[in-house]
């Protein structure tokens, strides 16, 4: 297993295709897991349903784990009944009720409002005289175990579930070719378990984000006057958190489309709501921060960058960026090319990371130029004030936004 660099860390998700009866994939399951060698789940609580998301949309981003086929993610009672909210519209997802849900008034009202909101909802593992069938009505799958389920009153539930023509079934824990069998006697649309694929599990380096400025961001989204400023001083002054942002802006999920230049263009596309969305998933999916040091590093590069900018005729935000980017690109072990082609950046931004063209490119040529000790193409290249005062100047600004976020 390959070990993360300091202040990363490495994230995971595991997906398991759904099949239908031609055996296309249609559909992946999104998995928990806890490790890239993780045979299970080991735990289907909040925490990992928190995971799940956060990993799936905000580290992989959802077209890089299942392309332009629809989701099925668990859920617990929390994200059921609203006391959490789904930071994701309801394109391409399908919300699994857990079995282990006590399905009760609370329980229904709130799925009854988010099949009102556009989203469909699959029974797992769904037993007849659990209370689960008080929600065929809403129902667009229901999933059955043919390997630790009761088979025993199989007829009498496939004759409930098709009394309602929506619902489609999907056929679980296929591991033998008598559950092939089976499926196909039954008509069941849809199938699932290790006789097709096995779950695979998707590995990612991940920049570990500041637990106090997930719990600073909370708080700034939860006043009652909620200053955008200062989610947006927040936001910027951490590279974990801003890479989060970006990435959530680009997920077909939320519905981004338009390139994004700077941090206050993607906050103000996501809106406040989805930005507080995100953020109490991150403080329930709480993991280390990352050191100081990387902090301060990355920081002063982008402030670096931002100074430099107004000498080529730049965007300083658009600079500051750039050279965030770049930073966090080198805490991973990518090249800028690589975590470029991951966000949705502006094709000034862009074409700088990647093939280092246009005035943002000629900031990150000096930036890099001054930091492996190469005056000479620094001088050949930068005509703006001594830039020995502005390093000063960007690493006084990075130490204090680094002990701003320790207070």
């Amino acid at each position: 297993m390959p070990f993360p660099l300091p202040g990363t860390q490495l994230v995971h998700v595991g997906r398991q295709p759904i099949f239908d009866v031609t055996g296309d994939v249609v559909a992946y399951e999104l998995l928990f897991r806890g490790s890239m060698d993780a045979v299970d789940a080991g735990r289907r609580d909040t925490y990992a349903t928190s995971q799940v998301i956060v990993n799936t949309f905000t580290e992989f981003g959802i077209d890089e784990v299942v392309g332009d086929r629809t989701c099925f993610i668990n859920l617990t009672r929390e994200f059921l009944t609203g006391e959490l909210v789904l930071p994701f519209g309801p394109d391409h997802v399908v919300l699994e009720v857990l079995e282990t849900v006590a399905v009760d008034d609370e329980v229904i009202a709130g799925v009854t409002a988010l099949v009102g909101q556009g989203y469909r909802i699959a029974l797992d593992d769904f037993v007849w005289g659990s209370g689960h069938e008080k929600l065929l009505p809403l129902a667009s799958f229901v999933k059955l175990d043919l390997l630790e389920g009761d088979l025993t009153h199989l007829d009498e539930i496939v004759a409930a579930c098709r009394a309602y023509p929506g619902i489609q079934i999907v056929a679980e824990g296929l591991e033998t070719g008598e559950h092939l069998a089976l499926s196909n006697r039954y008509g069941f649309e849809l199938r699932q378990g290790y006789v097709l694929s096995r779950p695979q599990v998707l590995t990612a380096t991940s920049l570990t984000p500041s637990r106090l400025r997930r719990l600073e961001l909370l708080g700034a989204l939860s006043a009652a006057d909620t200053d955008l400023e200062r989610i947006l001083s927040i936001i910027a002054g951490d590279p974990a958190l801003t890479m989060r942002v970006l990435r959530a802006s680009n997920s077909a999920a939320v519905g981004a489309t338009t390139k994004i230049s700077s941090v206050r263009q993607a906050v103000v596309m996501l809106g406040i709501a989805h930005i507080r969305q995100w953020a109490m998933l991150m403080v329930v999916d709480d993991v280390a921060e990352a050191t100081e040091v990387q902090m301060a590093e990355a920081l002063t590069r982008a402030r670096l960058c931002e100074n430099v900018a107004v000498a080529f005729g730049a965007s300083a935000d658009a600079a500051f960026m750039a050279g965030l980017i770049g930073a966090v690109a080198g805490m991973l072990g990518l090249s800028n090319a690589a975590m470029a082609h991951q966000l949705p950046l502006s094709p000034d931004i862009a074409g700088a990371l990647e093939r280092g063209t246009g005035p943002i490119g000629q900031v990150l040529r000096v930036v890099n130029a001054y930091e492996r000790g190469d005056l000479a193409e620094v001088a050949a290249a930068y005509s703006g004030d001594d830039l020995t005062g502005t390093v000063m100047d960007a690493m006084r600004w990075s130490r204090m936004a680094v002990q701003a976020t320790q207070n």
